[in-house]
């Protein structure tokens, strides 16, 4: 049965947090390696580590945290972090709240789905299929839990969290209030937001604005709609799309899999750059080295062009397992923005393998590459 959200006309609607002595976070576990938190197993040990089962224990798990002083770092699925050999001096808050409810708003009558932060991200796209709703399908298969989505402004096959992004709960840890916050307070952009690179707001809930009958979003992404049989820009059954596009994902070994060391990453390891300025003398130097004749793959963006940074890393010379099958870390099998460890890596390891493809990549053609996932206590 569906649930009914509380209305949220008003974003902005503030929440003042209180320690309500119920339902406290699971008792932290010392030295907890935080390897064991990731989706590249990777990562030396916490402090401490604690589990907060719903948002209240996460807020006052951080409350009290933030009142000792004691350095924090937040994990939900885990899927966008590199954390270094050394782990991290301080206490993991492993964010585990799973509330999903549905509603259609009075502002609108439009159906939307509301989620906590540690929902995770696939089972949620896949519940709202279930309930016979679209919009996310394009987004299946992406690790991670939803809390973490509008940070990264998350996106795949055409389609963006904030096509989609009805509003975000936040916690304002400096003035110890639950907000509601609109999408145009998000500053949403290629995978970014303001929310990201800071700790001082706390996604705790996000909802998002469905199609009803299980439509999907309009496909846009060309590989998937020729897949689907569909015409650019038509829609389909969410499902069906769905079904699409994890398929899509296996084959670049984008879907999890404890027995496929190709999984065993961060996904997309280096963002696609965008040219602001000097575009046309970047693709200029890109012809001279890979011809002519070679047509370069670009995208339009807000702030300029934007480019492939997997076509970029295959032209400098990297190709799929780089860089051999005898390496504890390689580019992924399937995807050369996938950067992974085949069992035994360090992050140490990973970090090297990443400045030689960033390196590469700009001595060949005059572009840096920026790293995707989240670097705690290490750097590229």
């Amino acid at each position: 049965m569906r649930g009914r959200v509380p209305d949220h006309r008003n974003a902005a609607t503030v929440t003042r947090v209180t320690d309500s002595g119920v339902n406290r976070p699971a008792p932290a576990a010392q030295g907890t390696r935080l390897a064991e938190l990731t989706t590249l197993r990777l990562g030396g040990p916490a402090r401490a580590v604690v589990r907060c089962p719903d948002t209240r224990s996460l807020v006052d798990e951080i409350a009290a945290l933030d009142g000792r002083g004691e350095r924090t770092l937040l994990v939900g699925g885990g899927s966008n972090l590199v954390i270094s050999d050394d782990g991290f001096d301080g206490t993991a808050i492993v964010i585990q709240s799973s509330r999903i409810e549905f509603g259609s708003g009075r502002e609108s009558g439009r159906a939307h789905v509301t989620a906590d932060a540690g929902v995770d991200w696939d089972t949620l796209v896949a519940t709202t299929i279930g309930e016979g709703f679209g919009g996310l399908e394009c987004l299946s298969g992406i690790p991670g839990a939803a809390g973490a989505t509008p940070v990264q402004n998350v996106g795949a096959y055409g389609v963006e969290v904030a096509d989609l992004l009805r509003s975000v709960q936040v916690l304002d840890r400096r003035a110890a209030k639950l907000r509601w916050v609109a999408p145009t307070e998000l500053g949403l952009g290629y995978r970014t937001s303001s929310l990201k690179h800071r700790d001082d707001h706390v996604v705790v809930a996000v909802s998002f604005w469905l199609n009803d009958d299980r439509v999907s979003q309009p496909l846009r992404y060309r590989e998937l709609s020729s897949a689907l049989g569909v015409e650019a820009g038509e829609r389909a059954d969410a499902g069906d799309v769905r079904e699409q596009v994890l398929a899509l994902r296996r084959g670049k070994g984008m879907v999890l899999d404890p027995g496929d060391h190709d999984t065993w990453s961060a996904g997309s390891f280096f963002t696609n750059p965008i040219l602001a300025t000097g575009a046309a003398g970047v693709l200029e130097k890109i012809h001279r080295r890979v011809g002519r004749d070679i047509t370069v793959p670009t995208y339009p963006a807000d702030d300029g062009v934007k480019l492939s940074a997997g076509w970029l890393i295959e032209r400098a010379g990297y190709a799929r397992g780089y860089p051999g099958p005898s390496s504890p870390v390689r580019l992924s099998t399937k995807h050369t923005l996938a950067l992974t460890n085949r069992g035994d890596a360090t992050t140490d390891e990973l970090l090297d393998l990443a400045r030689d493809v960033r390196t590469g990549v700009q001595e060949a053609f005059g572009v840096t590459l920026h790293p995707e996932p989240v670097l705690v206590n290490c750097s590229i």
